[in-house]
């Protein structure tokens, strides 16, 4: 199977879901900065789960390119990745409207958990359908990155019944270790560049 589609569709629905995440912030009733200040709960969130979104999108970009084949195992991983994302909007949107709140607070983790064990079987999903010897399994390595998110996602869900402002600082944590493209696949797509297409 070609991965373009999958990589085109996969796009199209990360760009909807960042569009109906904006579309959620409405405009203040007030013209004063006052009115505008009390949009900031929710600008803050919509701005981390806008930083998310990136991750999953630019790293699902390098995780394609550094993969050869791909079958019908990888298209449902790969659905089962975007209803996960798709949820994004709803959990931001609750707990930009409720910063203070447990259960919104733990529900926006739980999807974000979700969404990295998600992503954890499409890279599952990759490995098994190119195999232990591919440019992509050697990019993976033992994934230590999604491993300790998984942890952190976990223990945030706990502690928003404590603070939610612990939460959201773990949520923050995981995102700025996620930050910057994750440099093994970028290595392993230099690296597949660099050898050509097959039989060159």
């Amino acid at each position: 199977m070609g991965k373009g589609r999958l990589e085109a569709f996969s796009d199209g629905v990360i760009a909807v879901i960042i569009t109906i995440m904006v579309l959620e912030l409405r405009a203040p009733h007030g013209t004063s900065l006052a009115a505008l200040a009390s949009l900031g709960p929710a600008f803050l969130t919509y701005s981390l789960s806008f930083v998310f979104v990136g991750i999953y999108w630019n790293n699902h970009h390098h995780l394609l390119h550094a993969t050869q084949h791909i079958d019908g195992r990888v298209l449902w991983a790969n659905l089962h990745l975007l209803f996960w994302l798709s949820l994004v909007p709803f959990t931001t949107g609750w707990v930009g409207q409720n910063p203070a709140a447990a259960i919104p607070t733990a529900s926006y983790g739980v999807v974000l958990l979700m969404a990295g064990v998600a992503w954890l079987l499409l890279q599952a999903a990759l490995l098994r359908r190119n195999g232990p010897d591919s440019v992509l399994a050697h990019a993976v390595g033992r994934d230590l990155k999604g491993k300790l998110s998984a942890f952190f996602y976990v223990s945030a869900i706990g502690l928003a019944f404590v603070s939610a402002w612990i939460a959201d600082a773990l949520y923050v944590l995981v995102a700025l270790i996620w930050f910057v493209p994750d440099r093994r696949i970028e290595r392993a797509v230099e690296s597949l560049r660099e050898a050509g297409p097959p039989g060159s």
